[in-house]
């Protein structure tokens, strides 16, 4: 720690010690439970006598700032407050005043939904089934530690430096392959390896999208990718689903009309629905997306969490006009803390994408990807999937199979051939949104669908999510989902207050 001391001061050097700490404890700069230097370490680093040192600590002791533990050191004392308490004085630039409208876009969504979050969705008695993330206890942890550790001891000196932007050239050229299974075929030099879908919407969306830009939508949809066309200036332009998947009609009806820049949709395992769409739609949306000269957009769930008997082809498997930028993930197969995805786009688009992503962080960790390579390489990945592939499809038996025998018969729902959601749509006269407070309150949680709709309909919908929700608990929690519908129905009608949950 560098405290600014002034030997010309008549200020004793123990008190300007004291009073530099003092303010530092005052602003939460060291915030309570921190650990003060060891008084030799910090006399060495002032060149002052170590009893200097210590008289400051007695006195900030005394004065009920820090406290002091034989054997262990001095501390600073108070109880933990939260992170906003104490930030200090307010800021000398009004910030809120240089915002871009992208950052401000963003930052309304943000808002909005702290706002809207109800914290009794995360008390441990409710049943949740609001996160669509995969389940953490079926994480393979010890196995991946092994190949990381692995992967430094052998690697380590060239993997932590900086790193070609394109990606770890063993996971392109295994992940070429890996997509051979899916049907799609590409080289090593058309994959960009990403920080995640996520950041694979960015730059798809820096590189294509201009402010005021049309962009085409499917509806119901992933809210993600929604917030990062919007936050680039797009307006989305929806096109709903039906029973097969993006109404082909629709879509022409749109690249004729308003010329949209691309066409965004998820194909197979769709997020909220867990539907996939027909081969003859799909055939549908190609042809129109080759006829307008308009990219499809497709963001892909790993066809290995397909629930039927063979995993339909992803539209890029089936592109022969090269109009569909794909977009991958290991989140949902493996962890989504590692933040590890893939865009295939034909090469033109491909070096574009791979400049937005040098400019954005030079390259995603060099470190993860060999380890995810290595784990691949040695056939863990596909065992791994073998296991959650089973576990997620009982889980989705138990909640269709629960919500036959517990919802009203004027309760619909999707049935889900992937992924790891489906859809409910409640009787006329219910609120989704509405409803959520009473759910809580009964001690189960989902997600209001009117978030997954572009044009903020989809009131009388939510999903629910099976992936994390232990089997021994999707019944239950379905019991007082369906108990809370009863009952609001022939509750009269009235204004009540909407809450959310978190959406991934």
């Amino acid at each position: 720690m560098n405290i600014p001391l002034d030997r010309t001061k008549p200020v004793p050097l123990a008190r300007q010690i004291q009073d530099y700490l003092e303010r530092l404890i005052g602003e939460r700069l060291l915030a309570p439970g921190v650990k003060l230097p060891a008084t030799r370490e910090l006399a060495e680093g002032l060149g002052v006598n170590r009893a200097t040192v210590a008289l400051a600590y007695e006195e900030l002791c005394a004065a009920g700032l820090a406290r002091a533990h034989v054997g262990q050191g001095t501390f600073v004392a108070g109880p933990v407050a939260p992170e906003d308490a104490g930030a200090g004085t307010g800021p000398t630039i009004d910030w809120s005043g240089l915002l871009s409208r992208s950052a401000r876009i963003v930052g309304a969504d943000a808002e909005r939904a702290r706002a809207a979050v109800d914290p009794r969705a995360a008390s441990p008695s409710v049943i949740s089934f609001a996160s669509g993330g995969p389940d953490s206890a079926l994480f393979p942890t010890e196995a991946f530690r092994r190949v990381l550790n692995e992967v430094v001891r052998a690697e380590g000196e060239v993997l932590l430096q900086y790193y070609p932007v394109a990606g770890y050239p063993p996971l392109r050229q295994y992940l070429a392959q890996y997509l051979l299974r899916f049907g799609i075929e590409a080289r090593p030099e058309e994959i960009l390896v990403v920080n995640g879908s996520q950041q694979g919407f960015d730059l798809i969306a820096r590189t294509l999208i201009d402010p005021g830009d049309s962009v085409a939508i499917e509806q119901p949809t992933y809210t993600r990718a929604l917030q990062v066309f919007r936050a680039f200036g797009a307006r989305p332009l929806p096109v709903d689903w039906d029973a097969t998947g993006p109404r082909v009609a629709a879509l022409e009806r749109l690249l004729e009309r308003n010329a949209p820049k691309m066409f965004y949709c998820q194909p197979n395992a769709h997020n909220p629905t867990g539907l996939t769409l027909s081969a003859e739609t799909g055939r549908g949306l190609l042809a129109a997306a080759a006829r307008h000269q308009v990219p499809i957009v497709e963001d892909g769930f790993d066809g290995s969490l397909y629930y039927g008997e063979r995993a339909p082809a992803p539209l890029k498997a089936l592109d022969r006009d090269g109009v569909v930028v794909y977009i991958g993930t290991f989140s949902k197969v493996l962890f989504p803390g590692l933040r590890l995805g893939w865009l295939v786009a034909p090469p033109p688009l491909a070096e574009r994408l791979r400049a937005a992503k040098q400019l954005a962080d030079l390259h995603t960790s060099a470190l993860i990807q060999a380890a995810v390579h290595r784990f691949c390489e040695r056939r863990l990945l596909d065992r791994h999937v073998a296991r959650i592939a089973a576990e997620y499809r009982r889980r989705r038996d138990t909640l269709v199979a629960a919500l036959k025998r517990r919802m009203p018969e004027d309760v619909t729902w999707t049935e889900p051939e992937g992924g790891f959601s489906l859809l409910v749509t409640l009787p006329a006269g219910l609120d989704a949104g509405a409803l959520l407070p009473r759910a809580l309150e009964r001690g189960v949680a989902y997600t209001p669908g009117a978030a997954f709709w572009v044009d903020d309909s989809g009131e009388r919908t939510l999903r629910l999510s099976f992936s994390s929700v232990p089997g021994g608990k999707i019944d239950e929690g379905v019991r007082r989902l369906g108990e809370v519908v009863r009952a609001a129905r022939r509750r009269p009608a009235h204004p009540v207050e909407r809450v959310a949950a978190p959406t991934v």
